[in-house]
């Protein structure tokens, strides 16, 4: 059975969530983050208030993926607050709901902190769409700034 948890429960899969948020999101970027640098970030070790909460999908005790709630992904658009950030799936599991799972459990935690929306980036709007994100802002040809509400209604 999959689950969804605290990362901070599970921190011996740190590791793995940092090479494979490194391998999906920064490998081919200069000067991205380095995989030393997301480890300490998800590890709990980022400057206060960076990152909020990041959660692991888990069958047994295989890690599936992840996602995380930061507070900005964009320094253009610094109003924007907080992000949803990094969610990644294992190559060998995407298309099996586990991406959905984590976002609504994403969802969850940020409604519980008192957020309304969640703001992110994405070069595939349609998954988010169907989970109830609008399109916010076009950056750049086929990436879109997304918002995500987390109150009935505020679609």
């Amino acid at each position: 059975m999959i689950v969804v948890e605290p990362l901070s429960r599970h921190p011996r899969h740190v590791g793995f969530v940092a090479q494979l948020v490194w391998r999906e999101f920064w490998a081919d970027v200069d000067d991205g983050m380095t995989e030393a640098e997301l480890a300490e970030a998800f590890g709990g070790r980022a400057e206060p208030g960076r990152v909020l909460a990041s959660l692991i999908a888990l069958d047994g005790d295989v890690p599936l993926g992840c996602v995380h709630l930061i507070d900005n992904d964009d320094r253009s658009l610094t109003e924007l607050y907080p992000w949803m950030a990094a969610m990644v799936v294992v190559p060998g599991r995407r298309g099996q709901g586990i991406g959905s799972m984590l976002v609504r459990a994403l969802m969850r935690e940020a409604k519980a902190m008192g957020f309304e929306q969640l703001w992110f980036g994405t070069d595939g709007p349609g998954f988010y769409e169907r989970l109830g994100a609008v399109k916010h802002l076009a950056k750049g040809r086929d990436f879109w700034i997304m918002r995500l509400p987390l109150i009935e209604g505020s679609g």
